[in-house]
């Protein structure tokens, strides 16, 4: 199962790679589930554009939601020319052995045109799932 995804908007492509953190990797929160993704976002079209916000949706394997909206990314707020790519990796913590995230980019041209680069859903699935069944 490919747990990552691709999309292209307007020219933005948002590449992610997702992967479970082993508990002896990283000591979280007891009962929880730990999952980095890293998130490579290439400027394809022809237009300068600049990142102003995200959205995250959340889903675990119970079905609950999270939505989770905020300025830039880990900090930041790229500019990419047309050719440029920015990459960072994040993390997401669970209460479920998987789950799901999608969501969207809030991006801005120069003239101030405003639009928003979607993110494709994708997995986040721990060992135990992949080892015991397909989800």
């Amino acid at each position: 199962m490919n747990k990552g995804s691709e999309s292209v908007t307007e020219g933005i492509r948002i590449q992610v790679l997702p992967e479970y953190i082993p508990p002896n990797i990283l000591k979280g929160e007891e009962g929880k589930y730990y999952f980095s993704y890293t998130i490579t976002i290439t400027n394809e079209g022809s237009e300068w554009a600049k990142l102003l916000s995200r959205h995250w949706i959340i889903i675990d394997a119970d079905g609950n939601r999270t939505d989770v909206v905020g300025e830039g990314v880990v900090g930041y707020f790229p500019e990419l020319e047309p050719g440029e790519s920015f990459t960072y990796t994040s993390y997401c913590p669970l209460d479920t052995p998987w789950g799901t995230m999608e969501g969207e980019f809030q991006m801005r041209r120069k003239d101030g045109e405003i639009f928003y680069a979607k993110i494709d859903r994708f997995y986040l699935v721990s060992d135990e799932v992949t080892q015991d069944k397909d989800i």
